[in-house]
């Protein structure tokens, strides 16, 4: 090169010398038992009495349990449990805060959330958030179930669980996720193989979340799982998608009897309370026309009674003043005029024909 015309390398040197002029570069592996001397000598100078005292050893071993010891202390953050283990087996469990409990190898600490809310899918698998359906793809082993009247049905739904214990959660079921999923699927598949197509898929949905609700959640404290169902909600709830088209047009037509029924008991509700209100007005003219006619021939009975009473009291008087009140009654109807010859008035009245009166009593 042109620092070394010689070959040497860039320190002036041989070009099989290293940069410090000490020979050819070649890795030389550490020298243990030199490291080892120098760190013993470094202790015997801190030390006093040198380390091979019995105070020394003591020292250096209080020293290294005090490390060990401060290892030990730990946090429990909010919303999370602490558990505490011994060689690997239970020994209690701490709220959050600030604990100490024995470092490793004797002892162990876990801290589980137990507040916040995990999901699991079961008949899709996505990235949607809670459930979304876009971008999903469905899982037919999963979600394939048998309904009470030997019909197929499509179900998608969510779980969504918490830590209840969390001791139990650790320490009972060995995969506790896996376990939740196959007992949820496994608590569906039972109450809509009690419940008919028709229902599961219409009026009994929310029957059949909280039905499979209460079986999961029955299921996991049989286990002792240590895990509380927060909710199952239904996603989808179809028929396979095969005869997805040929259902939809049973429906349909199902609609439309429901319809024509709905239109006619619409009518039925108009014209029978009409024809009952029709009916029962006639009946209450009848009645008061009956009580109508009852009463005035009773009052014609009573007023006949009364005059053969007093016709029997006194007859003669009674004759003629009957004979004058129907005398006086027929003719006050009459236009008529009499006139008594016995007075001396015949010849002296000038007869008078009302012509005008009886022409507009006739019309003209």
């Amino acid at each position: 090169m042109a620092w070394n015309p010689q070959g040497g390398g860039p320190w002036g040197g041989g070009g099989n010398q290293g940069p410090w002029g000490r020979g050819p570069q070649s890795p030389q592996p550490p020298d243990i038992d030199e490291i080892i001397r120098k760190g013993q000598d470094k202790i015997k100078r801190v030390l006093p009495g040198g380390a091979g005292s019995g105070k020394g050893i003591a020292l250096i071993v209080l020293i290294a349990l005090g490390v060990w010891g401060i290892t030990g202390f730990y946090r429990v953050d909010p919303g999370s449990e602490g558990v505490e283990l011994m060689f690997g087996a239970y020994a209690k469990q701490t709220p959050p805060g600030l604990h100490w409990w024995f470092p490793a190898p004797i002892g162990e600490v876990v801290t589980p959330n137990v507040e916040r809310t995990n999901t699991l899918t079961i008949g899709f698998r996505g990235t949607g958030d809670g459930g979304a359906r876009a971008g999903t793809r469905d899982v037919p082993a999963e979600s394939l179930m048998l309904t009470s009247d030997q019909n197929i049905i499509d179900i998608d739904f969510v779980v969504q669980w918490r830590i209840k214990s969390a001791a139990d959660y650790l320490f009972h079921i060995r995969d506790p996720e896996t376990t939740i999923k196959a007992a949820a699927e496994s608590a569906m598949r039972e109450v809509i193989g009690q419940t008919p197509l028709e229902e599961a898929l219409t009026v009994k949905r929310q029957q059949v979340q909280d039905r499979a609700l209460q079986l999961l959640q029955q299921i996991l404290d049989d286990y002792g799982a240590g895990v509380s169902i927060a909710g199952v909600q239904l996603q989808k709830v179809d028929p396979p998608a095969q005869v997805i088209d040929a259902f939809n047009d049973v429906q349909r037509a199902k609609q439309d009897q429901e319809r024509s029924i709905n239109e006619a008991n619409a009518y039925r509700n108009n014209i029978v309370p009409r024809a009952s209100g029709e009916a029962e007005k006639m009946i209450q003219d009848a009645t008061a026309y009956k009580e109508r006619v009852v009463k005035e021939a009773e009052g014609e009975a009573k007023r006949f009674l009364s005059v053969y009473d007093t016709y029997k009291a006194a007859k003669d008087v009674t004759t003629k003043r009957l004979y004058l009140e129907r005398m006086q009654e027929v003719l006050g109807k009459a236009d008529k005029v009499i006139i008594d010859d016995k007075t001396g008035g015949g010849a002296g009245v000038v007869p008078y024909l009302p012509l005008p009166e009886l022409k507009k009593r006739s019309g003209g």
